[in-house]
């Protein structure tokens, strides 16, 4: 079976390299110089943690419903 999921990347200042993560997905997050293997990176991360959840856990991963920005004062 196969799914979509959202996931967050975030270029990292201090390193120049990139960071990403799954919403919902305990562990689910890791880092790499490269978008390219960004992605490498989270697509086995995810399967990784995902194989070690229960079928009600999965069940319980949030859909993707929105970005949006917000304003605030710094």
């Amino acid at each position: 079976m196969k799914r979509n999921l959202t996931v967050v990347i975030e270029k990292d200042n201090e390193s120049g390299g990139y960071v990403g993560f799954a919403p919902g997905i305990p562990g689910a997050h890791t880092c790499a110089e490269s978008i390219e293997q960004l992605y490498v990176n989270l697509k086995e991360v995810t399967e990784l943690c995902l194989e070690e959840m229960n079928s009600e856990q999965k069940r319980e991963i949030p859909d993707f419903f929105a970005i949006s920005h917000i304003e605030v004062a710094v």
